[in-house]
């Protein structure tokens, strides 16, 4: 005989926000609702969930995608801008600026040697992490108006 499962429906009920939620199993589930709460235009595939907003003040498009690794969960932003090589050694200057005055999100100059390097910026949480859906947007959200004023930043102080 199986042996039944002690929380039965669990997940046909949603969460609510003070349920206290395993980030690990949940996280497509806290994204998801967060972003049900916003007018962020989303796509989701296997493996991410991915938003996009106006960045009014440089007149690009900042792009969050949510995802996991083996131990994190990552939100990676970029503004879609590629970095020519000459602006390499000032989008470095850039993030070393940025990590040390700000630390998150962490910024980076991405595919360096590849053909179309940009600027980046990443976010994580551990996967073991418990919190509440209210906790988990208060983090998305911050985490987002961060990404907003890093690349307004290298945009508008460094010409990125």
């Amino acid at each position: 005989m199986a042996a039944s499962d002690p929380f039965p429906g669990r997940e046909s009920v949603p969460a609510r926000d003070h349920d206290i939620l395993e980030v690990g199993p949940h996280w497509r589930r806290l994204v998801q609702n967060w972003v049900a709460r916003r007018n962020y235009h989303t796509e989701t595939d296997t493996v991410s969930v991915s938003l996009q907003f106006d960045l009014k003040e440089t007149g690009r498009m900042i792009t969050v995608r949510f995802m996991t690794t083996k131990r994190l969960l990552v939100a990676f932003a970029t503004d879609g801008h590629y970095l020519r090589q000459d602006q390499l050694a000032v989008a470095a200057a850039a993030s070393n600026a940025w990590n040390t005055e700000q630390l998150n999100p962490m910024l980076s100059v991405w595919d360096v040697r590849g053909p179309r390097p940009c600027l980046a910026g990443v976010c994580d949480l551990p996967l073991t992490c418990r919190m509440t859906q209210t906790d988990f947007d208060a983090l998305a959200s911050d985490w987002v108006e961060r990404a907003r004023q890093m690349f307004t930043r290298c945009h508008q102080v460094f010409k990125l």
